[in-house]
């Protein structure tokens, strides 16, 4: 069973930026494909954005404003997040698995951290 933990979450500014982070505790880290998710109230979970097996993917409200990465050192994805807007509020949650396709799919995939929240207000 693979943890996974978020943390990086808070009250910023429109405008502002915030970096989120999820630390894997599987020591295979790097096979893993992950992923970032949010929810807001009364909104479905959407895909934010996903990496994995050299592809990428990420919902279009997002494109040019966050960036996933991943250090294989520290078994951690990141979201760096910029140019954040008051839609941008949610809750996030990281998500992993085996596959990209997994990652990706509507089902999203196996593994989720707890979440963190986002709210981004003056």
């Amino acid at each position: 069973q693979v943890q996974l933990v978020e943390s990086g979450g808070g009250l910023v500014e429109p405008g502002g930026s915030l970096r989120l982070s999820c630390l894997a505790s599987e020591r295979r880290f790097s096979v893993y494909a992950m992923g970032w998710y949010r929810q807001a109230p009364g909104n479905e979970r959407e895909l934010v954005e996903a990496m994995g097996g050299g592809s990428t993917k990420y919902a279009d409200s997002v494109k040019g404003r966050f960036t996933i990465s991943r250090d294989m050192n520290k078994n951690t994805v990141y979201l760096q997040m910029n140019s954040l807007k008051p839609e941008d509020t949610a809750v996030y949650y990281c998500n992993g698995d085996l596959s990209f396709a997994a990652v990706t799919s509507e089902g999203a995939g196996r593994f989720w951290g707890q979440g963190t929240q986002v709210t981004v207000s003056s």
